[in-house]
């Protein structure tokens, strides 16, 4: 049996929908989903490191690999040190303490510092998000905060998903 008034709620959804059809980036907000590029590959937190040894951690040959592609990450946005930032720490865990707060030797093997290329809405701490971006490593100062990281996306835009 057929609903009598789909027809004319089709149509009012059409109608409503209309304007966004007209100027679709009007509606787009920061969870909208970008397309991903075919192949981006995607690193987990446990294939970033290959070992410990005395001097810290040795980047896995899949980082090594990578370093300077484009890669997507899956993670959690620690809260940001201030509400407008070019910057955030993805984490492997939701995380409430300054990773930054560690030495290169110290340095923990759950995080990556995310370098945006343009400003994006903070997400909350407990929302899966995957990050694309270019993947940068070994021991770095930023020369505006002071910051050391091992490793960083650069140019990077991130989603929830």
């Amino acid at each position: 049996m057929t609903d009598p008034a789909a027809p004319d709620r089709t149509r009012r959804l059409c109608l409503a929908l209309a304007p966004g059809l007209l100027l679709p980036g009007l509606f787009l907000t920061s969870s909208a989903r970008p397309a991903v590029a075919a192949g981006t590959p995607l690193i987990g937190f446990d294939e970033l490191y290959s070992a410990f040894s005395p001097l810290g951690l040795t980047f896995s040959d899949k980082v090594i690999a990578l370093t300077g592609e484009k890669v997507r990450i899956r993670g959690f946005m620690a809260p940001p040190l201030k509400a407008e930032s070019d910057f955030f720490v993805l984490t492997a865990i939701p995380m409430a303490l300054c990773p930054f707060c560690s030495t290169d030797t110290d340095w923990p093997d759950n995080i990556v510092v995310v370098y945006l290329d343009r400003s994006q809405t903070f997400v909350q701490p407990n929302r899966t998000i995957e990050v694309t971006g270019r993947l940068d490593r070994g021991s770095w100062v930023d020369p505006e905060t002071g910051f050391v990281s091992q490793l960083r996306l650069r140019d990077a835009r991130y989603r929830t998903v």
